[in-house]
């Protein structure tokens, strides 16, 4: 009797030990999350760090990631320059800005690039590039849709005196060219996908493939870098797992971008295969930007006495080169 009335108290102890263990917020486990902001552009270019975040990859690595939404990568690096975000997703555009003007910025990883696109309408009468000469066309300043348009006017022979450019917010573009205010718009998706549905079989888009490729990528300030690099290391670690699962799981993958989106799942899936995303720096990414740095010196979209920026020094590669060398190959780092 006396050994089952122990025995029942030492199961009925254990128990509260392990209701205790489970309900009490751990302190351990807690400090072991490092806490950081990721000013993110809520886009499909995204999906990485969008599924990064829905399947808890940044917390498997030991993150604590909360997350501010923008619509252009601009705001995200603005935001991380200015303070209220530790790490931004931004495409080359912001990139070159802050270079020039000589922000202390690190370039840690590219993870997708993404081919720009026009769009018109059968109205427009334009079938080819070089059908651009004398219409109106609108373009995103500041962005690789300004670089873009340059670029594809100058594989079909014109110049910007030989059409009408109108800056214009890619969600204005499509209004624009029903309403007839323009006759074609330069840009990246979903913006075109969007139009392609609302304007049907009149929709006309340019094969422009290869004339230029907007990247997406992590940036953060070279001082956040130098205080966290084991805090960079571990988000990219996770990206590098959420790359691996879109990989897999493209289905999965297409249904959680969609609806952190707001796109209709349709939609986005039959765009999914313009994306390309993995987490790495190439020569092909360098030389993006040096495209980019190219055309802000040629058009004096610059800052005064801004020169070709050292990218060596704009660069930071050894979080991901320690992760995996094989995702760092470039010519001159």
């Amino acid at each position: 009797m006396l050994r089952s009335r122990h025995s029942r108290v030492a199961t009925l102890a254990a128990s509260a030990v392990l209701a205790l263990s489970i309900t009490a917020p751990s302190d351990s486990g807690a400090a072991e999350l490092l806490k950081a902001r990721l000013a993110q552009n809520l886009a499909p270019i995204s999906a990485l760090a969008i599924v990064a975040k829905a399947n808890g990859l940044f917390e498997k690595h030991g993150l604590d990631i909360s997350v501010s939404n923008f619509t252009s990568g601009k705001q995200c690096l603005d935001t991380v320059v200015g303070g209220g975000a530790d790490i931004a997703t931004t495409a080359e555009a912001p990139v070159t800005a802050a270079a020039m003007a000589g922000q202390p910025i690190a370039f840690v990883a590219g993870m997708e690039y993404s081919d720009l696109k026009t769009m018109t309408a059968a109205t427009a009468g334009i079938k080819t590039k070089a059908d651009l000469r004398g219409k109106k066309i609108a373009f995103t300043a500041g962005t690789g849709s300004e670089v873009y348009t340059s670029r594809l006017l100058k594989s079909a022979g014109l110049t910007a005196a030989d059409v009408t450019l109108v800056n214009l917010r890619p969600q204005d573009m499509l209004p624009a060219l029903v309403a007839g205010s323009i006759d074609a718009f330069d840009t990246w998706e979903p913006h075109i996908s969007n139009a392609r549905k609302v304007l049907g079989e009149s929709a006309i888009q340019l094969d422009t493939r290869g004339i230029y490729s907007e990247t997406f990528n992590i940036v953060v300030t070279r001082a956040y870098l130098e205080t966290n690099p084991a805090l960079v290391g571990k988000f990219l670690a996770a990206l590098i797992e959420a790359e691996a699962f879109v990989k897999a799981n493209p289905d999965a993958a297409i249904t959680k971008v969609a609806d952190a989106v707001g796109m209709k799942r349709d939609e986005l899936a039959a765009i999914w295969p313009d994306y390309v995303y993995r987490v790495g720096v190439d020569d092909r990414l360098v030389e993006t930007l040096k495209i980019h740095a190219a055309w802000r010196l040629e058009s004096g979209n610059h800052p005064p006495n801004a020169t070709m920026p050292d990218f060596t020094k704009v660069l930071a590669l050894e979080p991901l080169r320690s992760l995996d060398p094989g995702r760092v190959s470039v010519s001159a780092n």
